[in-house]
């Protein structure tokens, strides 16, 4: 694990409210507490026990191949869905396309939305969170499907600005 990941593992623990998280692998332990505005990181590195002297292999990363059709066209489609914006997650929970069953869904594809409007509910410990746009644009592509369990950070929208 490197600083970059720990630091992201730091940002994560501290925006989704949970006071304290211990991760344990066989390099590392981290333990990251929260609470009254304050972080507190203990890392401690577990000593490797030796059992013999032995010749460790080189393993080389095989040579890169040339590109195939797919990579192509998934750089293409990269390309493309660059100049759209990505509206995430903002925590982890159950994602809702509608305010209730029988009611229409908050925005389609070819919707137009702008700031504060709300795109969809996540449901987080019995609590349903309205989300709202923070974006002017129109709705490309909705990621992920009705209902659906989502990350925090997990791409939901993806908005053309223009």
């Amino acid at each position: 694990m490197n600083l970059k990941q720990i630091q992201d593992l730091i940002k994560f623990v501290s925006k989704s409210g949970v006071t304290e998280v211990s991760l344990e692998t066989k390099e590392i332990k981290i333990t990251i507490k929260t609470g009254n505005k304050t972080e507190t990181v203990v890392t401690q590195v577990v000593p490797q026990i030796a059992t013999s002297p032995v010749a460790q292999p080189v393993v080389q990363a095989p040579a890169p191949a040339s590109q195939t059709v797919a990579e192509k066209a998934a750089e293409t489609k990269a390309g493309n869905e660059a100049k759209y914006i990505t509206i995430k997650s903002p925590m982890i929970g159950t994602f809702y396309r509608t305010p209730s069953p029988d009611k229409p869904t908050f925005v389609n594809i070819g919707d137009e939305i702008k700031p504060g409007k709300v795109i969809c509910i996540i449901e987080a410990m019995k609590l349903f969170n309205e989300i709202e746009s923070e974006v002017s644009g129109k709705i490309v592509k909705v990621l992920v499907d009705n209902a659906s369990p989502v990350e925090y950070d997990q791409p939901l929208f993806l908005v053309d600005p223009s």
